[in-house]
C-alpha cells in the first residue's frame, strides 16, 4: 500500500488545523482523510471511512478518547490508535497499554516528535503488509491449516452438506485424493467407562487414531478425523468385496487394543458406497452399526449389512427425532422401553392440542414413517400390507387411547419380527455352514476363510455366530465331522488308514492320525481292532 489514511480527532480544532499544516504527510506516506472534534462524531466517521489511523485526543465532550479506542479496537481491530494528549496521567497510560495504542503523545507535539512516530508506523505498517503478502509465508501458514481444513472437509462430506460439482475443487484446494473406487465410513466407539486412568479422553482418541492409522492407513488408503466424539475414518477399497476383509481386520485391531492398551473399542462399519456423495449414508450406517454393541457386544467390528435384517440401507431417515428414537428402541431396546418410547412420542406431539388438519397432517407423517421403516427392514406386517388410505381413514376414527393401543401393538410386533428375523438369519447362517462341511469335508482346502467367502460374511461375525450357535468354533466342528466320518469308515471298509485320511480331507496320513489319536484317545488301527470286535 502505497499511501495511509489518518483520521484526527481534538475538541480543539486549532491544535489540529496546526498539525495538518506543519506534517508532511504525503512525504511520509500518509493522507488525512478528515476530522473530528468529539469522539461520538469520530466513531461515526471510522464506521463510513474505515481508516487506517486514528489520532486522538482523550479529554473531550460526549465521548472519550479511551471510549473510542475501545469502541475501535472492538469493531475495527486492524486500526492503529495513536493517543496525544495534555493530560499525563498514569491511569491513562495504563489504559493505552490495554488498549494495544501505538503511541501515547504529550502535548505540545513537535512536528519533527510526530514525524518520527509516524514514519516508524508506516514502516511497521509496510512491514506487516509485506509479511501478509509474502507467498512463502502464506504458503507456510496454508500447509500449517491444511489439516483443519480437510477435516473440515471429511465432516462436511458425511453430513451430506457438499455438492457433487464442488467436490473436485476441494480435492484440489485440500490437497486430497479419494480414487476410490469403493468408499465405506468406519466409526471408531470408544467406551469411556473401560479405559485406563493414565489415559484421558483426548489421549485415549488420539492413541486410538495413530494406531488405526498404523494397522489399516497403508493398505485402505484410509483417511481419518475425529467427529462427535468419536473416531472417523474413510476407507477406499477396489471392490464391495473387500469389506469381509475390513470387517475381519477392524476386528482384529479392537480385540488388539483392548489387548495392549486396556480400553474398550468398537469399530461401525457402514454400507459400501461408489460415490463420495453417498459417504454420509455410509456414516449413518456406520453410527447405527455402533448402536448394535447393546446386542452383540463391545471391543469388535460390527458390520451393519451383517446385523440388520433384510436390507441393508443406511438409517430410518426420519424427520422428527422422537420417531427416530422410537424407531432406534423397537431395534434396540426392550419391550417395556418400546412402550415408554410410544408414550413419549403421543404425548410430547400433543396431538389434543392440534386442529383436525394438523393432527391429519402428523397422522400421515407417523403412518408414512412406519411404512418406511417397514420396507427398510422387510417387515410383513398385516396392517401394512394393503392400501394405505384405507390405514389411514380407520386410524382417524381412533380416540387418543385406541391410537396408543394400536401404536403400541405395532411397535412390539414390530420389535418381536426383527428378533425373529435376526434368529432365522444366524440359524440359516449356521445351517448353511453345517451343510457345506457336510458336503464339502473331504475337501483339504476347507477352510474358515473359505467358508466365510461361499457364505459372503467376515470371519468375525460368522466365528461369533457358529460358537454362539454350536457351542463350538468352526475348525473344531469341521474336525469332528471329519473324525465321525473317518471312524465310521474304519468300521465299516477294510481301506488303509492313508486312503480314510485322504477321504476326509487329510493329505498328510501322520498328522491325520495325530488328529484322530488326540480326538478318541486311540490310534486309526487300534481303534478299528477294538471297535471292529465290538460291532461283531
Amino acid at each position: 500500500m502505497d499511501t495511509y489514511t489518518v483520521l484526527l480527532v481534538d475538541d480543539e480544532e486549532e491544535v489540529i488545523r496546526v498539525i495538518m499544516k506543519k506534517t508532511d504527510w504525503e512525504g511520509l506516506g500518509f493522507s488525512v482523510i478528515g476530522y473530528a472534534n468529539n469522539g461520538a462524531r469520530a466513531l461515526e466517521m471510522v464506521e463510513e471511512f474505515q481508516p487506517d489511523v486514528v489520532m486522538t485526543d482523550i479529554r473531550m465532550p460526549y465521548m472519550d478518547g479511551l471510549e473510542l479506542a475501545g469502541r475501535i479496537k472492538a469493531e475495527y481491530p486492524m486500526t492503529r490508535i495513536l493517543f496525544f494528549t495534555g493530560f499525563d496521567e498514569f491511569e491513562y497510560a495504563r489504559e493505552a497499554v490495554r488498549l494495544e495504542v501505538e503511541e501515547y503523545l504529550l502535548k505540545p507535539v513537535s512536528s519533527a516528535g510526530l514525524t518520527s512516530v509516524f514514519a516508524q508506523l508506516k514502516k511497521k505498517m509496510d512491514q506487516e503488509i509485506s509479511e501478509k503478502k509474502n507467498a512463502e509465508i502464506l504458503q507456510k501458514y496454508y500447509l500449517e491449516s491444511l489439516p483443519v481444513m480437510q477435516a473440515n472437509f471429511y465432516s462436511s462430506l458425511i453430513e451430506g452438506r457438499i455438492r457433487e460439482e464442488e467436490i473436485p475443487r476441494y480435492l484440489s484446494d485440500y490437497q486430497i485424493t479419494l480414487p476410490g473406487p469403493c468408499y465405506c465410513c468406519l466409526v471408531f466407539h470408544i467406551s469411556s467407562g473401560q479405559a485406563p486412568e493414565e489415559l484421558g479422553p483426548v489421549l485415549l482418541n488420539a492413541s486410538v487414531r495413530r494406531q488405526a492409522l498404523e494397522r489399516l492407513g497403508e493398505k485402505w488408503q484410509v483417511e481419518s478425523f475425529p467427529y462427535l466424539g468419536n473416531i472417523v475414518l474413510i476407507v477406499q477399497m477396489k471392490s464391495e468385496q473387500e469389506i469381509q476383509a475390513l470387517t475381519d481386520e477392524c476386528d482384529r485391531f479392537c480385540r488388539y487394543f483392548c489387548h495392549i492398551i486396556g480400553a474398550v473399542v468398537t469399530v461401525g462399519i457402514g454400507p459400501v458406497c461408489s460415490s463420495l456423495t453417498e459417504l454420509s449414508g455410509s456414516y449413518s450406517g456406520a453410527r447405527e452399526a455402533v448402536s448394535y454393541r447393546v446386542i452383540y457386544g463391545v471391543s469388535r467390528a460390527i458390520n451393519l449389512k451383517e446385523i440388520v435384517p433384510g436390507k441393508a440401507a443406511g438409517t430410518d431417515a426420519q424427520s422428527d427425532a422422537l420417531l427416530t428414537a422410537l424407531f432406534k428402541t423397537i431395534r434396540l431396546g426392550s419391550g417395556e422401553e418400546t412402550v415408554r418410547a410410544v408414550d413419549k412420542y403421543l404425548r410430547q406431539m400433543s396431538f389434543q392440542d392440534q386442529s383436525l388438519q394438523q393432527y391429519q397432517i402428523h397422522l400421515m407423517e407417523l403412518l408414512s414413517a412406519l411404512y418406511r421403516f417397514v420396507a427398510n427392514h422387510d417387515i410383513t406386517s398385516d396392517p401394512f400390507s394393503g392400501d394405505m388410505r384405507m390405514l389411514c381413514n380407520s386410524l382417524l376414527d381412533l380416540e387418543p387411547d385406541a391410537l396408543r393401543k394400536w401404536l403400541v401393538d405395532i411397535s412390539l410386533s414390530f420389535r418381536e419380527e426383527l428378533i425373529c428375523a435376526r434368529s432365522r438369519s444366524t440359524r440359516s447362517l449356521v445351517s448353511g455352514a453345517k451343510e457345506y462341511v457336510h458336503q464339502n469335508y473331504q475337501n483339504a482346502e476347507l477352510s474358515l476363510d473359505g467358508i466365510c467367502q461361499v457364505l459372503g460374511v467376515s470371519n468375525s461375525y460368522f466365528s461369533t455366530i457358529f460358537k454362539k450357535k454350536t457351542g463350538k468354533s468352526f475348525i473344531a466342528y469341521l474336525t469332528d465331522y471329519r473324525m465321525e466320518q473317518a471312524s465310521r469308515l474304519l468300521i465299516e471298509t477294510d481301506e488303509k488308514s492313508y486312503v480314510i485320511a485322504k477321504r476326509v480331507g487329510y493329505l498328510d496320513p501322520n498328522y491325520f492320525s495325530y488328529v484322530f489319536k488326540k480326538h478318541y484317545g486311540l490310534s486309526p488301527s487300534r481303534y478299528r481292532t477294538e471297535h471292529g470286535e465290538s460291532e461283531k
